[in-house]
């Protein structure tokens, strides 16, 4: 996995954006303005959002991958080297669990999603 494996699998996604909040070439994929996937400078992987602390923890405990810095702690970093297809799955699911999670009237105005 790369920083452009991440931003291909992003850019797939309806209404997502992608910036550089933090400036210095952080890429923060949001969803009515909400963060769903982000990659730093520095950090070895991608930070994703968890349904919950205890999912999150679960992934630390079954991947032994870590807590992402500086975010919720339902939030888990993955790894560079995991396999694609998982890849995927965990970002469009903290895509979904974001997205879920906007009111009613922003969803309303968003592109159609429809998980595959």
């Amino acid at each position: 996995m790369s920083l452009a494996t991440v931003n291909a699998i992003c850019e797939t996604l309806p209404s997502a954006e992608v910036s550089d909040p933090w400036g210095g070439g952080h890429d923060a994929w949001k969803i009515g303005g909400k963060m769903f996937a982000s990659m730093g400078t520095v950090t070895q992987g991608v930070a994703v959002k968890c349904s919950s602390i205890e999912d999150a923890l679960h992934l630390e405990d079954m991947f032994g991958w870590p807590k992402a810095p500086y975010f919720h702690r339902s939030w888990v970093l993955i790894p560079w080297d995991i396999d694609e297809d998982e890849l995927k799955h965990r970002i469009e699911t903290s895509y979904a669990l974001v997205r879920n999670s906007l009111t009613k009237k922003l969803r309303a105005t968003l592109a159609p999603y429809s998980p595959s």
